[in-house]
């Protein structure tokens, strides 16, 4: 079995980044799955299509033209790393992450990332559906007021114009729609929960190490 690496947690808790490192130091592969339907919404908004043309979207996930190359996100051939980054991006992902049609056309697409020698897949259904079989499952949230204040550094340090406050109300309206949509919703499980408020990236980062040294102690 290629063991996996489940990393889920709620937005803006720091897990893409964790995630990301903990690959690099293993030589293992990454996913992103939130970028995928970041890429639903964008390729959505792009083509003129409703967020509550719920068929429309579901046929655009199952026809996605997308291409991960060296830490690139492209669309229809064009790069969109931070197009998909943005505000009102992250607000209609999660509207299309709770269409039941979109998760189903983009669930294979997600299971297709488990290659040799690992895989490292961050979200927030990857240790409870789409990696049930995780060698580690880890849930990383942080503090709301936390999370809005590295999101609005990250977008500003992007150039990309943002609001604090509007940030934290799309983060707490974000995990009370994560946590209460019928398909897949936003729950720890069985999962290890690392609480990254007082943590640096690099402490989260050792700590994911550390528990993926204790559950497969000869790969790390």
């Amino acid at each position: 079995m290629i063991p996996v690496i489940a990393i889920d947690g709620p937005s803006a808790s720091g897990k893409g980044t964790v995630a990301e490192r903990v690959a690099q130091s293993l030589g293992f592969h990454f996913l992103d799955s939130g970028a995928l339907y970041r890429l639903v919404a964008l390729a959505a908004g792009r083509s003129g299509i409703s967020m509550g043309d719920t068929t429309a979207l579901e046929k655009l996930a199952a026809n996605l033209d997308v291409r991960f190359y060296q830490g690139n996100i492209y669309l229809n051939n064009q790069l969109v790393t931070d197009d998909i980054r943005s505000e009102i991006c992250s607000r209609h992902a999660s509207l299309a992450a709770a269409i039941p049609g979109v998760r189903t056309a983009l669930l294979t697409r997600q299971r297709a990332f488990r290659e040799a020698p690992g895989l490292v897949a961050d979200g927030r259904d990857m240790g409870s559906v789409v990696f049930p079989d995780a060698v580690l499952k880890v849930f990383l949230t942080a503090d709301p007021k936390i999370r809005a204040h590295r999101r609005y550094n990250q977008l500003m340090n992007k150039g990309i114009p943002a609001s604090m406050q509007s940030l934290l109300w799309d983060i707490e309206e974000r995990d009370t729609r994560d946590e209460s949509r019928t398909v897949a919703p936003l729950k720890r499980g069985n999962a290890l929960l690392l609480d990254t408020t007082t943590l640096t990236i690099q402490q989260a980062v050792d700590q994911v190490l550390a528990w993926f040294a204790e559950a497969q102690p000869g790969l790390s």
